[in-house]
């Protein structure tokens, strides 16, 4: 009768049977003697043309002087030679038989002492060329500012017959004067202006004031 833990309850003698089988499949197995069982050794390489040879003294003393450096010197790096953009910044416009560096022309037009900005800016749109647009940008810019600045206080010019005109006046005067000496500056430094409030002034003064070539 089987018992409780018989892996196969039908065959009593499954367990021994597969134990006797597991025996048989881990004997050591012994192979057949062989006459020539010796230890054999490869043959020699025959040397070829790819070989590694020494070179004497003379052959590569020839070679250094051909392929390499006889001084035994490492080459000399050349730095590249970058464009100073103080000099393109500065270089010179013609204007007629004057030549005068660009960031002085894009400067003056804004100087608002004596009329200085305005009639720079006439006289740079009057005669700077059409293939100087940066030039000729500053100059109708800074003319738009001047213009607009003196019209507003000729108005103010009315009121000045009281203290609250004259307040007004002077302040007005002042901060656009200061405005005008720091974008002159900056227009010297090569620096980019741009006015929103007086730029259609600006387009309409490059467009219709030709320069006279």
């Amino acid at each position: 009768m089987a018992k409780k833990f018989d892996t196969n309850p039908l065959d009593p003698e499954f367990p021994e049977k597969v134990k006797r089988e597991t025996q048989k499949e881990l004997q050591t197995v012994a192979l057949p003697k062989t006459k020539n069982g010796k230890t054999q050794q490869f043959k020699t390489a025959t040397e070829t043309e790819d070989q590694t040879r020494k070179f004497d003294e003379a052959e590569f003393e020839s070679m250094n002087s051909t392929y390499g450096n006889p001084d035994n010197q490492p080459a000399v790096y050349q730095p590249q030679q970058f464009v100073d953009t103080e000099d393109a910044e500065k270089k010179s416009v013609n204007i007629g038989s004057i030549s005068l560096p660009e960031n002085i022309l894009t400067a003056l037009p804004y100087i608002p002492f004596a009329f200085i900005g305005i009639i720079a800016g006439f006289i740079e749109l009057f005669l700077v060329p059409k293939s100087e647009p940066k030039v000729r940008y500053h100059a109708a810019q800074g003319l738009a500012a001047n213009v607009g600045v003196w019209i507003v206080l000729t108005v103010l010019g009315f009121f000045n017959w009281t203290d609250v005109g004259e307040v007004i006046s002077l302040i007005f005067w002042l901060g656009t004067t200061i405005m005008l000496v720091v974008f002159a500056i900056k227009a010297w430094q090569g620096k980019p202006i741009h006015i929103e409030t007086v730029q259609d002034l600006t387009d309409w003064l490059e467009d219709k004031i030709k320069p006279q070539t």
